[in-house]
């Protein structure tokens, strides 16, 4: 199959773009983690006060999502992306150099608020170049996020080594920004998607957005507490030292990452509900061989792994399937990433409230929780909008008819 992306110089532009931004994005998500450390010498603080960074970040994200979705309805999108990227650059060059704890809280409040800007645009944006096409294209775009996200830590390691210090990462970072941001405001703006005002449009149903907002919310749970916590569990049930620990983080993110690479072609192929179901059958068997084994750090690695590379694909995946339920405004995908913001920051906290006093084994029984919400919401979902209609307002097509035209 031929992708509709080479039949048209303007889409591939456009779509290159946002992949390229994502690279960004990815490298920028994963950046304060390894430098955490070498920011609270900067700042003089512990650990326990410069980790305030994270809950500004995700704040500042869901406020970014809340407000970003509805501006990118009533502005050009381009020049929206490009503004927050060249703020996310002015806070890169300015984070390294700050010597006080509010301050860098508040710089990282600030990046946040441009994270979740560019994470509603980008979805969106690209939404509204492919339409209902927009899944496989929709993977892609989160592959390369996580391709960034995967390569962060290789190359902040590698500055420090060459430097002794973690400014030029931040730096070097900050001065990719520039051209992408140019390069995006040259680049026109895809038409933003409209909401219905047809009642009979499943734009007058809340519920739906109020569902799929939920499920945000239980699923992003899987990859933050999973990603966060992995760590920790193998190391404090000591199924493996410190070393192979990192190397265990490292595998689960890699498979995340070729779960997104390799979920493109099956998204090609495949209906969304199909792939969102399989996924979640993968995350429960592989919940099950950690919990059944779990002594057995073969039988982590491989369930590590299978987690990475079953979750990947259920944040586009989902975005593809409610675009052909929804016309997917700015303001609706604002919802969607408010919730994942919310769960992002909730459930890695949650579980750090409960390895104290129940053990490490509280991550593992958090994560199996949060597959079987998530699963339950799913099956809601799908009992609830069933069958696909057309994302700019029109009524329920004959189900056929419609496979065919999407391909």
């Amino acid at each position: 199959m031929r992708l509709p992306i080479f039949d048209n110089k303007e889409k591939f532009t456009q779509t290159t773009s946002y992949y390229v931004a994502y690279i960004a994005f990815g490298l920028m998500a994963a950046l304060s983690g390894p430098t955490l450390p070498e920011l609270a010498s900067h700042t003089r603080s512990r650990l326990d006060q410069i980790s305030w960074i994270f809950t500004a970040r995700a704040l500042g994200y869901m406020l970014g999502s809340f407000f970003g979705g509805r501006l990118y309805d009533h502005r050009p999108g381009h020049p929206v992306v490009a503004t927050v990227l060249l703020i996310s650059a002015t806070a890169l060059i300015l984070a390294p150099l700050i010597p006080l704890l509010w301050l860098l809280i508040s710089i990282m409040l600030m990046l946040g608020i441009a994270e979740g800007v560019l994470d509603v645009g980008g979805n969106s944006l690209l939404i509204w170049v492919h339409g209902a096409k927009v899944g496989p294209f929709m993977n892609g775009l989160h592959f390369f996020f996580g391709l960034g996200a995967f390569i962060s830590p290789i190359i902040i390691a590698q500055v420090i080594l060459v430097t002794g210090d973690i400014v030029w990462a931040y730096w070097m970072l900050a001065i990719l920004m520039v051209p992408i941001a140019f390069w995006i405001l040259r680049t026109p703006s895809p038409v933003p998607h409209k909401a219905s005002e047809d009642n009979n449009s499943p734009n007058a149903k809340p519920l739906l957005v109020a569902l799929i907002t939920l499920f945000y919310f239980t699923f992003i749970g899987i990859e933050a507490g999973f990603g966060n916590w992995l760590y920790t569990y193998a190391t404090r049930l000591e199924l493996t030292n410190e070393v192979t620990g990192a190397y265990l983080t490292s595998a689960f993110w890699g498979a995340f990452t070729a779960g997104r690479l390799l979920s493109i072609p099956l998204a090609i192929r495949f209906r969304p509900r199909t792939l969102l179901i399989s996924d979640l059958v993968g995350c429960f068997f592989s919940i099950g061989v950690i919990l059944f084994w779990s002594h057995s750090i073969q039988a982590l690695w491989f369930g590590a792994i299978g987690i990475g590379l079953s979750q990947a694909s259920l944040f586009p995946i989902m975005l593809a399937w409610a675009e052909r339920r929804i016309a997917l405004t700015g303001r609706i995908n604002g919802f969607f990433f408010m919730g994942t913001g919310a769960g992002g920051m909730f459930f890695p906290w949650f579980i750090g409230q409960l390895i104290e006093p129940i053990g490490p084994q509280a991550v593992m029984y958090v994560i199996l929780f949060e597959i079987i919400a998530t699963s339950v919401i799913l099956g809601v979902l799908l009992f609830y909008a069933p069958h696909p209609v057309r994302a700019l307002g029109m009524s329920q097509v004959d189900k056929r008819e419609y496979d065919q035209v999407m391909g």
